[in-house]
């Protein structure tokens, strides 16, 4: 177990101690639980952009479409001049994950 999972239980347990001792209520111990639950979205870089757009088989207009970007963005992505923000990065995480569809 990775030290980060080991803080996240631990303050997990803490927060679940504090609402049964009524420290905490209901709604703060949900986002807690909510928020432990939360994946970490990858950092998508030049490479990792121009290899998603490959094996989904689109073009950088299409790409740009999808996210509601500019091509000139994805360009810039791809060639490594900017990054993309991190809702860009989650876009491109549920893409890479749940392909073309899901944001059609």
């Amino acid at each position: 177990m990775t030290k980060k999972i080991e803080a996240t239980d631990a303050v997990l347990e803490t927060i679940n101690d504090l609402y049964e001792i009524g420290l905490v209520d209901k709604e703060t111990l949900r986002e807690f639980r909510l928020h432990s639950q939360l994946k970490t979205v990858p950092k998508y870089d030049a490479e990792m952009i121009r290899a998603l757009r490959s094996r989904l088989n689109i073009s950088q207009s299409v790409l740009a479409a999808l996210l509601n970007a500019t091509v000139s963005t994805v360009q810039k992505w791809e060639q490594g001049v900017k990054k993309p923000n991190g809702l860009a990065q989650k876009l491109l995480n549920v893409l890479d994950k749940h392909g073309i569809k899901v944001l059609l």
